[in-house]
């Protein structure tokens, strides 16, 4: 019998649904902004992974929804976020070539776990280890570990940015929460890596909160943006 932390993951997509409503109607408010229409698909596929984490908990393990899972987890799970800093921070030209090389990634490596066998039988707990394509499992770190870099190191530098500014507080403390709660999920994607898919449960829930509050902290924010790509639209 699962425990309450297996449900933990239906209470994170319901959070998730408010969270992509709310970048919605922000980014609706200017189009033009490409990392806040990147950083709307990163919680809706975020809160799309926590769904089939949800079904597995209350209807039992489906192949279908375990490759839905691994697509919109491992593979979708924080790369949409981090291509969202990576249009804050990068000249659009560059940030435009990262974007064509992870979309062009994400296909091939969905194929793939589309077309790959699974291992025969009931599944408690999700995991790669599932994949009989085992070379699969040895891509996905590429991804996240640019997601982890572009997220959590984007969010740091920011944070550096506006610490050295010195009136930018609620800009400064809005990506340091930006910044754990991508760390947690992180540390949550090492753990169901290791065996340990209820930490990635866990830090996947607290994690969202973290970046909602710290989204929440920016955009409420009535300091100005150091960011070009920022200033010029509706922070």
């Amino acid at each position: 019998m699962m425990n309450f932390v297996n449900y933990i993951p239906i209470a994170t997509s319901v959070f998730s649904a408010y969270f992509f409503i709310q970048l919605l109607l922000h980014w609706l408010k200017d189009t033009s902004s490409i990392y806040l229409l990147w950083w709307m698909l990163g919680i809706f596929f975020y809160g799309a992974g926590t769904a089939t984490e949800s079904i597995h908990a209350t209807m039992g393990y489906m192949p279908a929804n375990f490759k839905a899972w691994y697509i919109f987890g491992a593979l979708l799970g924080a790369a949409p976020l981090a291509q969202g800093t990576v249009h804050l921070l990068l000249k659009t030209k560059f940030s435009d070539f990262l974007s064509y090389v992870l979309i062009l990634t994400i296909i091939v490596v969905s194929v793939l776990v589309i077309r790959s066998p699974l291992v025969p039988g009931e599944h408690d707990k999700l995991g790669g280890y599932i994949l009989k394509w085992s070379y699969i499992r040895y891509i996905t770190p590429f991804i996240n570990v640019y997601a982890l870099i572009f997220l959590v190191g984007g969010a740091v530098y920011s944070a550096i940015l506006y610490a050295r500014k010195g009136l930018y507080k609620k800009r400064m403390w809005g990506n340091i929460l930006i910044a754990i709660g991508c760390l947690l999920g992180g540390i949550g994607g090492a753990g169901a890596k290791a065996g340990y898919i209820e930490v990635l449960y866990i830090t996947e829930f607290v994690g969202i909160l973290f970046i909602y509050a710290g989204y929440l902290m920016v955009k409420l924010s009535s300091e100005e943006s150091i960011h070009p790509n920022q200033s010029d639209a509706i922070a």
